[in-house]
């Protein structure tokens, strides 16, 4: 009985970290997703990521994987790495929306893998919200 109660919290858990769909979205709204990620522009070996270069990342992976449009916000972000040190750093959001496909999630983890071997990062976060959407 309490694997069966232990297997049954772990699944109720674990369907938690799933992006649910809005139950409905109102009339004139579509459902999409709304795909936050967090590129730091510290890299870890030395120097930040310049604004050619970001230019150039922005251009070369994210706008030909989404050129339906994105937005790109100015952040100062804060974050605890591997060694347990608090770093600071400017960085940049780009928010996208975007219907819920294997194609878009496949085209977000490579801009996330391209950006990290580019500039040598530990980790990029991706958030993600499903949203209702009008335009």
């Amino acid at each position: 009985m309490r694997g069966a109660w232990l297997f049954g919290a772990a699944a109720l858990v674990l369907s938690a970290c799933g992006t649910v769909p809005p139950a409905s979205c109102a009339s004139g709204f579509d459902a999409s997703e709304r795909d936050t990620l967090y590129f730091g522009r510290a890299i870890p070996a030395g120097g930040q990521v310049s604004d050619a270069q970001w230019s150039d990342f922005l251009e070369t992976a994210v706008t030909p994987a989404f050129p339906q449009g994105l937005s790109v916000i100015d952040a100062a972000g804060q974050w605890r790495g591997a060694s347990g040190e608090v770093g600071r750093e400017p960085s940049k959001l780009v928010v996208l929306l975007h219907p819920r496909s294997a194609k878009d999630d496949a085209a977000i983890a490579g801009i996330l893998d391209t950006y990290r071997k580019r500039f040598g990062q530990e980790a990029v976060l991706q958030e993600r919200q499903s949203v209702c959407v009008r335009f």
